[in-house]
């Protein structure tokens, strides 16, 4: 099944921007994801497993250095990739 996700990280830091970047990056290199940016959130989409691995790995990677983190979810049940009509 894939899924779509929005995802927001807000470390509540003054020094916001590099773990945020650092955030995405990551899960942009995964090749069984596609990632959107947007100026507010960000979007995953994927097969379920391995969007769920993929953020379980990564928020767990930002818990572990800035605890002092909050983490936004939308998770809906069906791929809502956007698709080019080109």
């Amino acid at each position: 099944m894939r899924v779509s996700v929005d995802i927001s990280l807000y470390p509540l830091t003054e020094s916001y921007v590099e773990p945020i970047l650092r955030f995405i990056d990551k899960l942009e290199r995964n090749p069984k994801l596609q990632v959107v940016r947007n100026s507010l959130s960000t979007q995953i989409f994927g097969d379920y497993a391995d969007v769920m691995a993929a953020m379980d790995k990564e928020i767990e990677a930002v818990f572990s250095v800035m605890p002092d983190s909050v983490f936004v979810l939308k998770l809906v049940g069906h791929d809502r990739y956007p698709v080019s009509d080109d």
